[in-house]
Order: structure tokens, then C-alpha cells, then sequence
């Protein structure tokens, strides 16, 4: 038995197809996970850090007073990473700067005549506040801290809070990684918590841990559902992000051995993955399968288990017959991460196709792993669908806008009649008497 699930997209029926490009949200949205969490949401906003820290006693084994809940400054200043790890993160953080300096270079405020007399345009600028959430648990992960915080401080974020579980079985260290990052970036209001409970307490604000208009980052399922959960409380948030998926547009041009071990890089995250080659070639299919085969036998049996699910009933290989009904499966599938190897003459126009995707790295040498850690283009990316509606954790993500207008008198006689038409169908007799009694 391979490692790929090969099937051929003119053969399946709409139950297959329909399964191949579904990755449900059933995990987040369990009842008794939402029952569950509204409770601990509840708890935190009566009692605050006494519940934060009750959280962590009862889902991380961590028994801290609420003084221990802020990591202190020399925790902070002490944490210690080797000095590859250390070139990695500045390296990364110079990329993503430049990236999101780009980007907000290009986000200006304008204002336009649109008739004599009218001037409209908008004002753009940064939200008040932030929190950022990174993981921990199944690994460390500082490439998520500086992923979204230089994007929050290049738009100009005032204030940042992060709050990160601690290392399993440590009584409650945090990552020295992490911490790293934060040094390095100047973050100092960094919290450990356990995920939903830090969630909720940067939504309300406890006593030691300072509230926040908008929440950002990756997660359990416990983690997303309550984010969600706090929009209902007037905090807003960005996506929902499910398990990590993405899609390989391959043809016969493409490398079998670099094929494979691309698949293989949002595979090894979990079982609850889903990846999928989307190519042309049967040939290149029995090739890089083949190569998994060998490629997946090299990893950590954990690992390993995760590739074997994301690769076979959670994904696969989809063999399509043109390059046309490739890019139609990638856009319904709408990928978190999409790559595309195909013949140079192909490129452009099977980049143009995509319309739906969190991002989009073109040829062999942009291996999703450059782009997660390095390259600088947003890591935290919309899953499961919601490439179709939303974008990437970037620069944009932590800016608003603010529309401004001005008229002369010229310019509301003009309008006037329209403004008062309105007014008076819909029954609002003051906007009416705004615009008459203007005489």
C-alpha cells in the first residue's frame, strides 16, 4: 500500500469529490466543546485571574498565583536559544518587515472629487489594540509569535499583548524561543495561560492581564471556538483556523523527490490534516508515491502517522486531465497553502486561474517550509474553505478605515432631493428635516 490516495477526478462521482474537498469544522463546532468552553468564558469573566489560573491548574497541570501569570522581565531577558535558532529569527523577522512595510507603502489614504462640490476618501490607520496568541503543546513555536506580531507593530498596534500555554511538565515555563522572539521585538506584556482562558481574559481584561479589541492566532479547537465565542462579546477576530491543509498543481515536468517532500510539509502537522497533489501525470502520481513511500519511512512515527492520514483518506492525488480542471479543483477546494510546479510556459496562466487561495508559491524552489518560517509572505493563513472569503494574517489585518467626506452647498442641492426621497419612504422624518430645513 502507498502513501497517496490516487483517484481520477473524471471517475469519482459527486460523493467522492465531495469528500476530497471537504475539511469540516464538526471538532470546533461540537456542542459539547461549545458548552464547555462558554462555561470556562463565563468563569473567566466573573472571576478573572483566580479562573485563568484555575484553567491552568486544570488543563495544563500548572499551579501558579495570579503574581506568575505575567512572564517577568527576567524571564524575558534571560531566555536562552542557540545562535543558529537565534540568525533563523532575525532572518525571518527582516523578511517579514520588508514584506509588510511593502504592503503598507501600497495602503494610503486618498480622498477623490467624485462630483463638483463632493469630496470623499478614507483615513487609514491602526487598531488600538492587540492579542496574540502562540500555541504550545505538541511543539514550540516562535515562527507563529513573529509571524503575528511584526505584521500588528508594522501597521503601527500601540499595544500588544501575547499570551502562550507553557511547556508541558515544566511548572510553567514558557518556550525560551518565544521569548526570544518577544526580546527581540520589544514585547514585554507576554502572559502564560492556558489557550481558551488567555483568549477570554484578553477579551475582558482581568486584573493582571490588560483587555484587547481584536484577537489573532492559531489553535485547538478549543483555542478557535473561543475566539469565536468572544465576538460575542465585542472582540473581533480574524478566520477561523481549522487543521492545516494544502495543494500541489503538478504536471510531468515536475520533480517527484521535491514533489513528495512538499506534500510532506503541512502533512507531518496531524492526523486531522489534509494535503493533496492535483496533477496531469499518472506517471508523476506512481513517482511520488513511490517517494513518499521512502521519504515517509524516514520520519518519527508520529510524524509519519500524521503524512499516512493527511496523504491518504484525509487527501490525496487527484489525476485531472488539462491544467484548466486543476485550477477549477483548486479554486473550490480554496487551499491554505497552494503550490504550483508546473512547465514554465504554464505558469502565468495557471497563477492567473487561482482565484481562491491563502497563498500562492510558484515553482520548486518555494517549498511551503521557506514560506511558513522565512520568506515573509503571512504564515497564518485561512483554512478550510475560508480562502474564498478572507486573506492572510498581515499588516491590513490590524488596520481600519475610516471614511471622510465634505460637501458645499452646491454639492448637497444636488443631492438633497435624492436624500429627502429616501428619507421619507423609509419613515425617518428627521433626515428628512436635516436636508429642508436648509431651506
Amino acid at each position: 500500500m502507498g502513501v497517496l490516495r490516487v483517484q481520477q477526478w473524471s471517475a469519482m462521482d459527486d460523493a467522492a469529490r465531495t469528500q476530497i474537498l471537504h475539511r469540516g469544522l464538526d471538532d470546533i463546532f461540537d456542542p459539547a466543546l461549545r458548552e464547555s468552553i462558554g462555561a470556562l468564558i463565563d468563569d473567566v469573566r466573573t472571576r478573572g485571574d483566580d479562573a485563568v489560573c484555575d484553567a491552568l491548574r486544570r488543563f495544563d497541570g500548572v499551579n501558579i498565583s495570579p503574581d506568575h501569570l505575567r512572564v517577568s522581565d527576567d524571564e524575558l531577558d534571560s531566555a536562552q536559544i542557540d545562535d543558529a535558532l537565534a540568525g533563523a529569527i532575525d532572518d525571518a523577522i527582516a523578511h517579514l518587515r520588508a514584506f509588510n512595510e511593502q504592503q503598507l507603502a501600497h495602503t494610503t489614504g486618498w480622498s477623490a472629487e467624485v462630483e463638483p462640490g463632493l469630496v470623499v476618501g478614507e483615513k487609514i490607520g491602526p487598531i488600538t489594540s492587540a492579542g496574540l496568541f502562540t500555541p504550545s503543546g505538541k511543539a514550540s513555536y516562535p515562527s507563529v509569535t513573529y509571524q503575528l506580531a511584526v505584521p500588528a507593530q508594522v501597521a503601527g498596534v500601540p499595544h500588544i499583548a501575547l499570551v502562550v500555554p507553557p511547556v508541558p511538565g515544566t511548572g510553567g515555563a514558557v518556550d525560551p524561543a518565544v521569548l526570544a522572539v518577544c526580546r527581540t521585538l520589544g514585547i514585554r506584556d507576554v502572559f502564560r495561560v492556558n489557550g481558551p482562558a488567555g483568549i477570554a481574559a484578553l477579551g475582558f481584561g482581568t486584573e493582571r492581564i490588560p483587555a484587547v479589541r481584536r484577537i489573532v492566532g492559531p489553535g485547538s479547537p478549543a483555542v478557535t471556538l473561543a475566539q469565536v465565542e468572544m465576538q460575542r462579546h465585542g472582540v473581533t477576530t480574524m478566520m477561523l483556523l481549522g487543521p492545516t491543509e494544502s495543494v500541489v498543481i503538478a504536471d510531468h515536468t515536475a520533480d517527484p523527490m521535491r514533489c513528495a517532500a512538499d506534500l510532506l510539509v503541512e502533512a507531518e502537522h496531524g492526523t486531522d490534516t489534509s494535503v493533496v497533489l492535483i496533477t496531469t501525470s499518472a506517471d508523476l502520481a506512481a513517482a511520488v508515491d513511490a517517494e513518499l513511500d521512502r521519504q515517509v519511512a524516514e520520519l518519527p512515527a508520529v510524524r509519519a502517522e500524521a503524512c499516512r492520514a493527511a496523504l491518504g483518506p484525509n487527501g490525496g492525488g487527484v489525476i485531472v486531465d488539462n491544467l484548466g480542471v486543476a485550477t477549477e479543483i483548486a479554486n473550490a477546494y480554496a487551499p491554505e497553502h497552494l503550490q504550483i510546479a508546473v512547465a514554465d510556459a504554464d505558469v502565468e496562466s495557471v497563477v492567473d486561474a487561482i482565484e481562491h487561495a491563502g497563498e500562492i508559491l510558484i515553482g520548486q524552489h518555494t517549498p511551503f517550509s521557506a514560506a511558513n518560517f522565512v520568506i515573509g509572505c503571512p504564515a497564518s493563513l485561512p483554512t478550510s474553505g475560508f480562502a474564498q472569503v478572507s486573506s492572510g494574517i498581515t499588516a491590513q489585518t490590524f488596520m481600519k478605515r475610516t471614511a471622510v467626506a465634505r460637501a458645499d452647498a452646491t454639492a448637497l442641492a444636488r443631492m438633497s432631493p435624492s436624500v429627502t426621497a429616501l428619507a421619507d419612504h423609509e419613515g425617518f422624518p428627521a433626515h428628512a428635516a436635516a436636508i429642508r430645513r436648509r431651506g
